[in-house]
């Protein structure tokens, strides 16, 4: 064999080497690949160089195999580490939702998303996170997280002097002394410009100015005048409204047509019944003036727009105890005080100086502990805790922490609070218009 051809007899065999030394690299295992990948990764973490981590580590992620976990959980520290950086938060999240997909996934996949949301001032998703894997896991750390968090909420910046509940979506509020209506969040519909003005119902509200009692719509324009002499009127409800004549109290339709009928005192309709006085005694009456309770109780228990039946139940005062009433038949069960039921929810009762919540067949759902409390509306009851008012759970635990001078029942995921300002409106984050709390 001549020079040239063991030559050329020694470059197939290198050539077969390096065939083989290829083939061999290429036959390991997608484990044994995750395993050098993560190796020299992990180097570079440790020496803090996290761009030239990253490549190594996706590429580790896509193989899939026994260290994938293990890659991933690198990899999104990585991503942490360069978060400021273009793509990297799509990157992580899109990561973080992989994982939530996966049939063996865990709670602590959906803690970690959960905390990322909240510390990038994204609440909603957060919440939205954490009651998918409730759903998914029946997780009680995760349902405990949902609820610790469900209740947070942002402060509306408009604020008023005086504020009244909110009905129908909308609310009495009183600037410079005047008073007009606005959304549930504070937003204006009818000027401040009112001696006086009920709340809304049928987009009708009734307003006393100049010197006349007249209906508006809720674009503020006239659509009914009162003809006849009143000098006061109260709430508006199931399209009848009391007003103070020289006869006494009558009620008149919302196109302020009135009633023959005269009381001493009659309250605000609400749910087809109102507390009436006649005979110097209170009773609750229909809109055709057939008694539900009749006039011999010292006191008909009202809210303050003047509500005082709900869920069939009326509280009803008789030397010194507050007695409930359902569907007219007195069941025996008093307290010491209460507040009305509301059209969701458990009435607010005092016992022994506290107050808690009792459901409509009087029993005690939450124990009497704070030192004044509204029904709940919404999951949710105005509570006093010393001098302050904050909210509590169905649970009887605290939701929102006494922070407020004052506070008033939700409706449509707002309430009014009264803080050094004046009356201001918090929004609950969770809430839809839609489904709800």
């Amino acid at each position: 064999m001549n020079k040239a051809s063991r030559i050329l007899l020694g470059l197939g065999f290198l050539a077969l080497l390096l065939i083989s030394w290829a083939v061999a690299a290429n036959s390991k295992s997608p484990a044994q690949k995750q395993t050098e990948l993560i190796a020299e990764a992990t180097a570079l973490i440790s020496d803090a160089i996290y761009v030239r981590a990253m490549p190594l580590l996706e590429e580790a992620v896509g193989y899939d195999a026994a260290y994938t976990l293990e890659a991933e959980t690198l990899l999104k520290g990585v991503y942490l580490k360069l978060m400021g950086q273009s793509g990297i938060k799509n990157k992580y999240t899109d990561l973080l939702n992989k994982q939530m997909e996966r049939e063996d996934t865990t709670a602590a996949i959906f803690t970690e998303a959960a905390n990322f949301y909240i510390s990038t001032n994204k609440l909603k998703t957060a919440l939205e996170v954490l009651k998918r894997g409730a759903r998914k896991l029946n997780d009680q750390g995760l349902i405990d997280f949902y609820e610790a968090e469900r209740y947070a909420f942002k402060v509306n910046r408009i604020t008023y002097e005086d504020v009244t509940a909110i009905v129908n979506g909308k609310i009495q509020v009183s600037k410079e002394g005047l008073w007009g209506l606005a959304n549930s969040d504070g937003g204006l519909i009818i000027p401040c410009e009112c001696e006086k003005i009920t709340n809304c119902d049928n987009s009708r509200v009734i307003v006393l100015k100049g010197g006349e009692i007249y209906a508006v719509d809720l674009r503020n324009n006239r659509i009914d005048l009162l003809h006849e002499k009143a000098t006061d009127f109260g709430n508006y409800g199931n399209d009848r409204v009391a007003v103070l004549t020289d006869k006494g109290w009558q009620r008149a339709t919302g196109g302020l047509i009135l009633d023959s009928k005269v009381f001493e005192g009659v309250g605000m309709y609400s749910g087809g019944y109102a507390a009436a006085k006649q005979g110097g005694k209170w009773g609750v009456v229909d809109i055709g003036v057939n008694w539900l309770v009749p006039a011999e109780y010292d006191e008909i228990i009202r809210d303050e727009l003047g509500r005082c039946y709900a869920q069939g139940a009326v509280f009803a005062v008789k030397d010194g105890k507050t007695i409930l009433i359902i569907d007219g038949v007195d069941t025996g069960k008093t307290y010491d005080d209460a507040r009305p039921f509301t059209d969701d929810g458990l009435a607010a009762v005092k016992l022994n100086g506290k107050w808690g919540f009792i459901d409509k067949a009087g029993e005690i759902r939450i124990e009497p502990q704070f030192d004044d409390a509204l029904s709940f509306s919404e999951h949710l009851a105005a509570v006093k805790q010393g001098d302050l008012w904050g909210y509590a759970a169905l649970t009887g635990k605290i939701a929102i922490e006494p922070q407020f001078l004052q506070a008033k029942s939700f409706s449509n995921g707002n309430a009014p609070i009264l803080g050094e300002r004046g009356w201001q409106f918090i929004t609950l984050v969770e809430y839809k218009q839609e489904a709800g709390l």
